[in-house]
């Protein structure tokens, strides 16, 4: 190809794929080092890679400096072509031969008010499918915006170590890097439970604690030793993850069927004051084609107030 084709494949053919390139991972029959099919439910590749994504909203109350906020969730749940190697989400899946790995990538967008200003803030998680495969999330990043100022951080599976990138606005924090040894992401737990059959690992385990909680507690991000133990009642499973050396306990409820749906969680830092969400509305859609004035009455469907 020569250089003038390549430079106008790229400069005018790309954006138009770029604005489809949200789209979630159709189902394929193989690809070349990993398979989008998985030893859990026979309904998970139907519902997975239907070209949607699972959309749902949560009524949150937010503990923050010792008063409850209210306040609203979303998760995304929704399945991926990713890099391997880049660790980002592929233009061009199918030139992509080995470094493509089928990942479940979940947005949480939580949003609350205190008193004048408030809080805007997003975590995402890149669970690969194939868990035999692929034992540890590749990738987490979690960003908080709120009026006093902002903070950014990564995690990338690298050599059986997490490389741990914060940048924040805090002189007190500053910016940092460092290697984490490799262990279950708290962050990866809505993912794990969606992928694996509606399960977690019970016991002792070694975890790193949520990233939004590292970021709110202004403390430093390292693995920790947690109990996890689960109960049922009705058609729900209860999964408690019980830390033994920092003040946290978070509670996650599941559908006892699938696909598994995160009906709430609450987290308890010890203060006295108990976060919650409760689900409110769930939905499929492609949601990153449906951003027009006419699409809006999607996010009354949704209950959404922000």
């Amino acid at each position: 190809m020569s250089t003038v084709l390549a430079t106008f494949f790229l400069v005018f053919l790309f954006p138009f794929y770029a604005c489809d390139s949200e789209s979630a991972d159709k189902l394929p029959s193989t690809t070349n080092n990993t398979t989008t099919m998985t030893d859990s439910h026979p309904d998970f590749n139907q519902y997975w890679y239907s070209g949607k994504a699972e959309l749902n909203s949560y009524a949150l109350k937010q503990s923050r400096y010792g008063e409850m906020r209210d306040g609203e969730v979303v998760l995304v749940f929704v399945t991926e072509p990713f890099s391997e190697s880049k660790q980002v989400k592929l233009d061009y899946p199918k030139m992509a031969g080995k470094d493509k790995v089928p990942v479940m990538k979940l947005n949480q967008v939580r949003k609350f008010s205190t008193g004048i200003y408030d809080y805007s803030i997003m975590t995402s998680t890149f669970t690969p499918v194939d868990t035999k495969a692929f034992p540890h999330t590749l990738k987490s990043t979690t960003s908080v915006q709120e009026w006093c100022g902002h903070t950014y951080t990564q995690l990338n599976l690298q050599d059986g170590n997490y490389q741990l990138q914060q940048y924040s606005y805090f002189e007190s924090e500053g910016d940092e890097t460092k290697k984490l040894s490799a262990a279950l992401l708290e962050d990866e737990l809505m993912t794990r439970i969606r992928i694996s059959d509606g399960k977690l690992p019970e016991g002792q385990v070694t975890l790193i604690p949520s990233t939004l909680h590292s970021r709110l507690g202004h403390k430093a991000l390292q693995p920790s030793q947690a109990v996890i133990s689960k109960s049922e009642e009705g058609g729900l499973v209860s999964y408690t993850i019980s830390y033994q050396d920092i003040q946290r306990k978070l509670t996650i409820d599941v559908e006892k069927d699938f696909p598994y749906k995160i009906r709430g969680w609450s987290e308890d830092t010890g203060d006295g004051l108990v976060t919650t969400a409760t689900l409110k509305k769930s939905i499929t859609e492609p949601y990153w084609s449906q951003h027009d004035e006419a699409d809006k009455p999607k996010r009354a469907q949704l209950g959404l107030m922000h």
